[in-house]
């Protein structure tokens, strides 16, 4: 086999026992997952041997060189398929704690990581869009371009990604974080981490979302468990048509259990004044921390200082509610 010009030892060896002349023709090959083009070369058989008088062991050196070309291919496609990850977070492509994700995720084998996050911080926004149009930078980290900075907000930025770079080359998956600050119970219907993983899971890519506390973690230590998903995921296949909602909790970390989502541990307890300009008044919100006291949820275990993992889906329906309100009998008013 030829490829980008060059005999592959295995080939020069094949050819050296083969005597018969041979012809050859030109095949590119598609190689869509990782969207690379493979351009080779497939040996055809002597013309020689379309005789019914030529002696059929002679076929023999060209089998074996067939078998050469074939398993080279085969060698070079499976190489070339790498697995897919988009980045995105609702910090902001200039979050410190997504440069650190990165660099665990590139890290891992046969991987390519495209970055696709805010211009600047979005925290709150779930899965919720700006307006068009959006305005999209190329962005460096540490002088290498790793991705784009799109004025949006998360679900923008990762619907632009998807759009724009997964259409001939599909992602395999969605990475969402490190968030700072924990998306545990109700918490996880506004964060705009949980919001750019979700999107991605209504584009059928499935999705990761990664959120650690505001304070005592180690958030290198957050990236290695994080890339350890991915790569069980890369492995095994991922969970479709599921957000695998992974939080962090600070200080020693006690294990991993798998929790349903619970109670919400902030409160808003009050609005502060802090400005007061006659028609326009500015206010702080005053949020409370509230202890979880259900042992069956996320947000208690993460309190105790477990790392959680919660598989989320779009299906908010409440199930058991269909046949009572079915039983309703309404009709269309008069």
């Amino acid at each position: 086999m030829v490829m980008g010009g060059t005999a592959t030892p295995a080939l020069m060896a094949a050819l050296a026992i083969t005597t018969k002349p041979l012809f050859f023709f030109r095949v590119t090959a598609a190689v869509a997952k990782a969207g690379v083009r493979v351009c080779f070369f497939v040996v055809g058989f002597p013309r020689t041997l379309k005789s019914k008088n030529k002696n059929m062991s002679q076929s023999k050196p060209l089998c074996l060189l067939a078998a050469v070309v074939l398993s080279s291919f085969l060698s070079v496609a499976a190489s070339a398929q790498n697995y897919r990850i988009l980045l995105s977070n609702d910090d902001g492509i200039d979050s410190p704690l997504l440069h650190t994700l990165y660099h665990a995720l590139v890290a891992l084998p046969d991987t390519e990581v495209l970055v696709s996050a805010p211009a600047d911080n979005q925290s709150g926004s779930s899965q919720s869009s700006g307006v068009s149009p959006l305005r999209v930078s190329r962005y460096e980290l540490e002088g290498e371009f790793i991705g784009y900075a799109v004025a949006g907000r998360p679900a923008d930025a990762v619907r632009f990604a998807v759009v724009e770079f997964g259409r001939e080359q599909p992602f395999d998956l969605v990475v969402s974080g490190i968030n700072r600050g924990a998306n545990v119970g109700d918490v996880s219907h506004l964060s705009g981490t949980v919001g750019a993983a979700m999107e991605g899971l209504y584009h059928g890519i499935p999705a990761i979302a990664v959120s650690e506390d505001t304070s005592g973690v180690d958030t290198r230590a957050s990236a290695r468990f994080a890339a350890s998903l991915v790569r069980r995921y890369q492995r095994q296949g991922a969970l479709e048509g599921i957000v695998l909602s992974v939080n962090i909790p600070r200080d020693e970390l006690r294990g991993v259990v798998v929790r349903p989502m619970g109670d919400s541990y902030l409160y808003t307890s009050d609005y502060e004044l802090i400005e007061d300009n006659g028609d326009e008044r500015v206010y702080e919100r005053v949020r409370d921390i509230v202890p979880s006291d259900n042992q069956d949820s996320d947000t208690w275990a993460w309190q105790q200082g477990y790392i959680t993992l919660t598989p989320l889906q779009f299906d908010w329906t409440a199930h058991q509610l269909i046949d009572e309100i079915e039983s309703w009998s309404l009709s269309l008013p008069d």
